[in-house]
Formats: structure tokens, C-alpha cells, sequence
């Protein structure tokens, strides 16, 4: 069994550019287990890097200070140092805007049990709570505040103000793991939790934390959630072979996406929210038009691929996570074959392969120029992506995915050729 197609040779494939690591400190013996980095996130304004180091610890480094430490080259420019000395934050409690002197700062936060999920999120004023009939709320958040919110071993959620530390919400009905968070983008700050009791749960942070909703479908754990870009669909995998979309104006199931052999235990949208990319422990990852419902591109990451009846039994190739590039042509995924990979969503072999070691999890940079990497170990490892430019097709088109279904584009009185690109049939 091999990790690439017969037609590809390893040799043929890029290096990715290795450009930097956070390590932890030697554990002693007894303390090497629980170190694991379960979760690794960035900001949406790019300003910090926060990701479970184990033993109850999240660490929050400045994303300025790392790329300071990279050698990035011409690509480390895209994050303006400049403008995140300018930040400005409204505590919680309603009260005046109060300015960050400097760059942000780094610091840890105890969350009290292991982290297994996390995810950051940002207000946007206008974005009211959809518990109208409630005229008073404990916490306002500003514009500028930045959350975090932990999903624990406990089965409980904490809120966190970034800059401060401050502990905001304690967020409890999950009688389980809460394995993963994920923000809606749009900036209503609603929060959808993933658990081993087999539940997603919504929850309205402007609202004070209440629990909006219980999503029930799951016939095991949820290991994965992730939000369209619009917000209007949520994607969750877990511990069975079916993907779930769901409607979340009406909190309801749109349909399962059947395809894969075992587990899924991650999912992504494009930034467009054309694709979905789900990784599973059959070894593949799966690109879906989550809109009809179909497979447009499989992944494999073990050739020639173990039929269904098998798929389970490769577990030196699990597929343990997978990134969408704010590009929207590139792919990471992380597998237990000690390698990232790196995918355009134009070939169906990597474009470039990393050693990695015990690998978890895995984000790009907001900027996409950046991919980290957590591990058993808790350390952080970073590679430079291997982007190029976008022709000016793909950046129409996903300008057009963005507001438009793939129903929506087919509808349109374009030629055939035009209407498969655009709806992605050509990849």
C-alpha cells in the first residue's frame, strides 16, 4: 500500500517550506499524557494564534510576534503589524471603549479541564440577538471585543474576553466531551457546540449565553461542526459514515451526504461556500457540492484504496484533519502517516508534502499564507502554504458563489462549459 497514486512519484512532489514551531516544555513522565493539541485557531482579524496545549492550558500568542520569528519572505507582509497596535476594545459590562496600548499580548488561560475544542468570535453591532422580546442583557459586547470560547472534558463551555482573560459565560447543558465550537461568521455571535452525548447545541452569546436550540440526529459522538459562510448552513461529522447539513434559520436537517466508509471526523466549507471538504478515517477526503448533494472530488490518501468492507483497518492512514485556504484553491489535511498534505483543488495529488508527526489538527493563517499544525505533544508547527496567484476566473467565480446555489447558477443562460466551471464540475 502506498500514500500516492502509481502515476506519482514522491520525489515529484514539493517540500513545503518548514518555517517555524512552538514547542512546550519536556513533561516529566507522568505528566506526558493529556498534552495533546486537540484545537488550534486563528483570529478573524488575523491578531492572535490560540491553541490547547493540554493539561487544562490554552495559549494565546500575538500573530504579529510569530511572523516576526518566521521567515516568511515577501509573504510575511500580509499581516500590517501597524494596525493591530490601534486596537480597541468595549468591555463586556457595556462600559466605554478602552484602548490596547501596543500589540497584543501573550498570555495562557486555565480553563480547569482538558480542551478539546475552541473558536473565536467577533460582534457586529448590528447584528441583534433573535431573543427579541428581551430588552435587557448582562454582557454588550462591542465591535471590537474579541471572544473565546473552550469546549471542555466536563461537557461545559467557557466564554473568555481575549484581551483581558477575563472568564465572561459558563455555558452548561452538554452531559458530555464538547469536542468542537464554531462561531456563525456573520457576527451575531452564535455559537454551535459538538458533544460525545451525540447533541449540537446553539447557543445566543447576546443573549447571555442562552441555549437557543438542541440539534438531534447524531447516533454517536460529533467530532466536527463548521458554519457556511453566509451562516445560513451548518456541516457536522462525528462518529458515523453521514454527513449532516442543517438549515439553522428553520434549526432543521436539510439532508445526510452519504459517501464515506467510516468515521468523519472533520469538515470545512470553501470561503465562497460553494464546496465542502470532509476527512474521514477511510482515508479519504471528499470535496461535496453540499447543494446537490453530490461528490465532485475524492482525496485519497492510501493506494490503491481498501474497499468499504476494509476501510476501517487502515489506521496508519486515518485522516485526521482538514483546511479549506481563505484562497479557495488549496486544501491541507493531516493524516496519521506522519505526513501534511497540501491539495489543489484542481489535482488529484498533493501539490506539497511535510513530515509531521502525530499530527491533530489543523487552521490556516486569516491571511492563508500561513498553515499550523498541533500534535500529541502540544506543540505548534508551521509551514509557508504553497499558494499562487488566483486567475481572475476563479476570483469571478467565487465572487458569484458567494451570493448564488449551484441550482441558482444552473438556471442561468450561460454556456455549458462556463456553467461546469462555475459550479465546479471541472475540478
Amino acid at each position: 500500500m502506498a500514500s500516492f497514486p502509481e502515476s506519482v512519484h514522491e520525489n515529484d512532489i514539493g517540500k513545503a517550506k518548514f518555517i517555524g514551531e512552538l514547542l512546550v516544555p519536556v513533561a516529566p513522565f507522568d505528566q506526558k499524557s493529556g498534552r495533546e493539541a486537540w484545537t488550534v485557531a486563528f483570529a478573524p482579524n488575523g491578531s492572535y494564534l490560540a491553541w490547547s496545549q493540554g493539561h487544562r492550558i490554552v495559549r494565546l500568542i500575538p500573530w504579529t510576534q510569530c511572523l516576526k520569528n518566521f521567515s516568511l519572505g515577501h509573504s510575511g507582509e500580509v499581516t500590517d503589524a501597524s494596525s493591530l497596535e490601534h486596537l480597541s476594545r468595549r468591555g463586556s459590562d457595556g462600559g466605554q471603549v478602552v484602548p490596547v496600548g501596543g500589540e497584543p499580548r501573550e498570555h495562557t488561560i486555565d480553563c480547569g479541564d482538558t480542551v478539546w475544542g475552541m473558536a473565536f468570535g467577533s460582534s457586529v453591532p448590528e447584528k441583534q440577538s433573535r431573543c427579541v422580546n428581551i430588552e435587557w442583557h448582562r454582557f454588550k459586547f462591542g465591535q471590537d471585543q474579541l471572544l473565546l470560547a473552550t469546549g471542555l472534558n466536563n461537557g461545559r463551555i467557557k466564554i473568555w474576553d481575549v484581551y483581558t482573560g477575563k472568564l465572561l459565560l459558563n455555558l452548561m447543558d452538554h452531559t458530555d466531551v464538547v469536542r468542537d465550537l464554531t462561531f456563525a461568521p456573520d457576527g451575531s455571535l452564535m455559537l454551535v457546540s459538538a458533544s460525545r452525548d451525540k447533541t449540537l447545541r446553539v447557543w445566543d452569546l447576546k443573549d447571555d449565553g442562552n441555549m437557543v436550540k438542541v440539534l438531534r440526529g447524531h447516533q454517536n459522538w460529533v467530532y466536527c461542526t463548521a458554519f457556511s459562510p453566509n451562516s445560513s448552513i451548518l456541516c457536522s461529522v462525528g462518529a458515523g459514515k453521514a454527513v449532516f447539513l442543517w438549515n439553522m434559520d428553520q434549526y432543521a436537517l436539510i439532508r445526510k451526504l452519504e459517501g464515506h466508509h467510516h468515521d468523519v471526523v472533520s469538515c470545512d466549507f470553501s470561503p465562497d461556500g460553494a464546496l465542502l471538504a470532509t476527512a474521514s478515517y477511510d482515508t479519504r477526503v471528499i470535496l461535496w457540492d453540499h447543494d446537490k448533494g453530490t461528490n465532485l472530488l475524492e482525496l485519497g490518501h492510501l493506494f490503491p484504496p481498501p474497499s468499504p468492507i476494509f476501510a476501517g483497518g487502515s489506521n496508519d492512514r486515518w485522516v485526521r484533519s482538514v483546511s479549506f485556504c481563505p484562497d479557495g484553491r488549496h486544501i491541507a489535511s493531516i493524516t496519521d502517516d506522519r505526513l501534511v498534505r497540501f491539495w489543489s483543488i484542481e489535482e488529484r495529488a498533493p501539490q506539497a508534502i511535510a513530515s509531521l508527526s502525530n499530527g491533530l489538527c489543523c487552521a490556516f493563517s486569516a491571511e492563508g499564507n500561513v498553515l499550523a499544525a498541533g500534535t500529541r505533544d502540544g506543540s505548534m508547527h508551521f509551514w509557508e502554504s504553497p499558494l499562487s496567484v488566483s486567475s481572475l476566473q476563479h476570483m469571478c467565480r467565487m465572487a458569484l458563489r458567494r451570493v448564488m446555489t449551484t441550482q441558482q447558477v444552473e438556471t442561468l443562460a450561460i454556456p455549458t462549459p462556463l456553467r461546469d466551471y462555475l459550479t465546479y464540475k471541472v475540478i
